[in-house]
């Protein structure tokens, strides 16, 4: 009701902090958001907290992440340009609304694009209303992803896993993420990363990561910088066939899908040697991530940059590339 309150602009006019709204500008601001709803005359703040509750009804990964609805009808509420009786910053109207948020265990951010994200507060997820990294990038986006590109031609393998790949998997979703890093290779059976997801259905997945800095080919002789794909089976193959330990239920377990996670590119030609290696049930079990999927995943979740990766950075050209 508090909420709806704010989307009605229910307060005294020369006080309020929101754009008062009648009956049929509440139904264009759902169409705003996106949806179908249409005022049907009754009391409107009323009618608002039961379209609310509709909205946080919608299917949803998990309890830390509302319905992608709910983060539109939040930043169309939220949007600087409807700033009243204070700055575009809108602090006044952000207080009152993580006043309400803050009991159900979120607050709401303006981020560098000066957009409202919300923030699961316990786990520190980011809930994003466009999380497809295939959409279509803001100036300021690119600009970020140039400079995490950057980023990626200099950085380690221990760099691309602590710095970009734990963060971004556990924006993702993903928990319980352990790393076992490079320093002794004899316990890594050919995985750097292995970490579980948790179904709407609460069963649990389990995911190893195999990362490497470079370029995958299936050449024989391999460039400086870049991995065989014969070093990438083998180490698929250990990955699968060793057990890990979740000390959350006592139990040792098999991983169920092992992650290739590449920070240069993946041959098509290193693909399909890879995929001809395994057999069917083990070729489902099998998910690659190169350099594009990480830089668009990373954007559109809107991660803080790692440090060292500075947003004016301009990126190399294509033929500079070291992988």
């Amino acid at each position: 009701m508090a909420i709806a309150d704010m989307i009605c602009g229910n307060f005294k006019a020369e006080e309020s902090l929101f754009v008062y709204r009648s009956s049929s500008y509440l139904t264009r601001f759902f169409q705003d958001c996106d949806t179908e709803y249409v005022h049907d005359g009754s009391t409107r703040n009323s009618w608002v907290a039961s379209t609310l509750r509709q909205i946080l009804a919608e299917p949803h990964p998990n309890t830390q992440t509302p319905p992608a609805t709910f983060s539109r009808v939040m930043q169309a509420l939220m949007d600087p340009a409807d700033a009243l009786n204070e700055g575009s910053d809108r602090l006044g109207a952000l207080a009152l609304f993580n006043s309400a948020m803050a009991r159900e265990g979120f607050e709401a951010f303006y981020a560098e694009d000066r957009h409202c994200y919300l923030r699961h507060i316990s786990t520190n997820t980011i809930v994003s209303a466009a999380t497809n990294p295939h959409r279509p990038f803001s100036a300021s986006e690119l600009k970020r992803r140039e400079a995490l590109l950057a980023y990626l031609y200099t950085a380690s393998e221990d760099e691309l896993i602590e710095e970009v790949l734990l963060p971004l998997f556990r924006q993702l979703g993903f928990h319980r993420i352990t790393a076992t890093g490079h320093k002794d290779k004899a316990l890594e059976y050919g995985k750097d990363v292995w970490m579980r997801f948790t179904l709407p259905t609460q069963h649990v997945l389990y995911f190893g990561i195999q990362a490497k800095k470079g370029k995958i080919d299936s050449s024989g002789i391999t460039k400086e910088g870049s991995a065989n794909v014969a070093e990438i089976h083998n180490q698929v193959i250990m990955m699968l066939g060793h057990e890990i330990f979740d000390p959350e239920i006592g139990k040792r377990v098999l991983v169920d899908h092992a992650f290739i996670v590449v920070a240069g590119e993946i041959t098509n030609a290193a693909r399909n040697w890879l995929g001809n290696k395994l057999d069917a049930s083990r070729r489902s079990q099998l998910l690659f991530m190169d350099r594009d999927d990480i830089l668009n995943l990373y954007v559109v979740t809107n991660l803080p940059l790692p440090k060292g990766a500075m947003p004016e950075t301009p990126a190399a050209e294509e033929d500079e590339l070291p992988f």
